[in-house]
């Protein structure tokens, strides 16, 4: 049997909290011990009811109780979990992973310290695929989100270009450019870009289109990939979160499946 590997979460929202019950649940191989928020006393009234409850220290201490330290916090504060996660050598799982694609230092810091950086899927789909077509010859990969107009209020790239979704009352392209740029004007919205560049072939490279779509209820992400190899077209439709729209109620799921890959006998997927 694989060895038990202990959990530390930062951060108890849409994403965290639910990750945080599925592996009190249970999940083979996985054990929950510490999770860190902005609020404790809501942090300790949400694990109250827990079979085993994890201790709820400040970030910098993630590092020092568990092996995976996984990222469901504000963008704000990315920096700081990943920087004590990597640096004690741990595995960093990012649900930010937009935060991640300016940040590529921490890439360099885990070669020294020997820490893991495990992207999860998120709400995407196909990055089997495109991690294989990115192994021959690529010509193109873009991805076009489709968002109901509240789930992408208070993007910076919104607030300094003065763009008001207030009264949005057909389908509007907000943005049109590389995932890079994307993911810094929109780094609560595009961590499924900026998951397809890392896996396929890069963020310069990885065209992004944004819509605010008044006609659409689920966060829609179409993915197009031409290589020499394959023609892929993809496309998911999420459900969004009730918490945060900004987010699909698939990614705490992606993050459960994705954790428990690193300790099942049998992975399926490369």
């Amino acid at each position: 049997m694989a060895k038990e590997l202990t959990v530390g979460i930062a951060g108890l929202g849409a994403i965290g909290l639910h990750l945080a019950r599925a592996l009190d649940q249970g999940v083979d191989g996985l054990r929950l011990v510490a999770v860190s928020a902005k609020d404790q006393a809501k942090a300790a009234a949400n694990v109250a009811g827990f079979k085993a409850k994890p201790a709820i220290v400040p970030v910098a201490q993630l590092a020092e109780l568990a092996d995976i330290v996984v990222e469901a916090a504000p963008a704000a504060i990315f920096e700081e979990v990943a920087t004590a996660a990597i640096g004690k050598g741990r595995i960093f799982v990012p649900s930010s992973v937009g935060a991640l694609l300016p940040r590529m230092h921490l890439v360099e810091l885990a070669k020294k310290t020997g820490a893991r950086i495990v992207v999860p899927t998120g709400a995407l789909l196909g990055l089997d695929a495109v991690r294989a077509a990115a192994e021959g010859n690529v010509a193109s990969v873009t991805i076009e989100t489709r968002k109901p107009p509240r789930g992408l209020v208070g993007a910076p790239y919104l607030e300094i270009n003065k763009i008001d979704l207030s009264d949005v009352q057909k389908p509007q392209r907000i943005f049109e450019g590389n995932a890079f740029d994307a993911a810094q004007g929109f780094p609560a919205n595009v961590n499924v870009a900026a998951a397809l560049a890392l896996a396929g072939i890069g963020p310069e490279r990885t065209m992004v289109e944004i819509w605010a779509d008044p006609t659409v209820t689920r966060n829609t992400h179409t993915i197009r990939v031409e290589s020499a190899e394959v023609r892929l077209t993809m496309t998911i439709e999420n459900v969004p979160s009730e918490e945060n729209p900004r987010t699909g109620k698939i990614t705490p799921l992606s993050i459960v499946a994705c954790l428990r890959g690193l300790t099942s006998t049998l992975k399926v997927g490369s």
